[in-house]
């Protein structure tokens, strides 16, 4: 079972934020994050991101995906609107960097992302997003907003004990390079995104 291992308010260039870290053990050097604006109002549904580990993205600002600037519109939005960003350790799809560094090889080849990680006999996509209910629960949240594309993330919310209010879209115009990626997103995971925007 996961809890409570360190919190902190941390000011960003978005604004301040109450950072909380979740492991089943202090010396975990990777926990996962609840990233709390300070105007959240837990009485009223509260506007939730669950959000994957990106470091190609949100570190190093690869245009292969829109994760960072997600994260960036994400942060923006709850600070503006109140919510919390469950920021979750799995990273490239929870295949971990050594293989999502793989797998962009494999594309340089004409792979797209799904058909490289199939073919270093990996999932295409095996991220778990129970611990992100355990958080909401740890931090008693009953009533949410989710700001998500991904129909997989509202399904993980629908059969939990808190309650989907709304889904609020969260899509990044593509650019030169991350259009197939977004493309293999809609097609093959069945992502809720514009056709213009693609």
């Amino acid at each position: 079972m996961i809890k409570i291992q360190a919190e902190a308010n941390v000011p960003t260039e978005h604004g301040s934020f109450r950072m909380i870290a979740f492991s089943e053990n202090e010396n975990d050097w990777m926990p996962h994050m609840a990233i709390v604006a300070e105007n959240t109002d837990f009485s009223k549904p509260v506007n939730v991101r669950f959000h994957s580990e990106c470091i190609t993205g949100e570190v190093f600002h690869s245009k292969k995906c829109e994760c960072g600037q997600q994260l960036d519109a994400a942060m923006k939005y709850t600070h503006e609107n109140g919510g919390i960003i469950v920021y979750l350790r799995q990273e490239g799809r929870n295949i971990g960097i050594i293989n999502k560094l793989k797998a962009y090889s494999l594309q340089e080849k004409g792979l797209d992302t799904v058909q490289a990680n199939l073919e270093l006999g990996l999932p295409a996509d095996d991220r778990n997003f129970g611990v992100a209910i355990e958080i909401l629960n740890l931090l008693e949240v009953k009533d949410i907003n989710l700001l998500t594309n991904n129909p997989e993330k509202v399904k993980y919310v629908e059969n939990s004990n808190i309650h989907l209010n709304s889904r609020v879209p969260l899509q990044i115009p593509a650019n030169e390079i991350s259009k197939g990626y977004l493309q293999t997103k809609k097609d093959f995971f069945g992502h809720l995104l514009d056709d213009n925007d693609n």
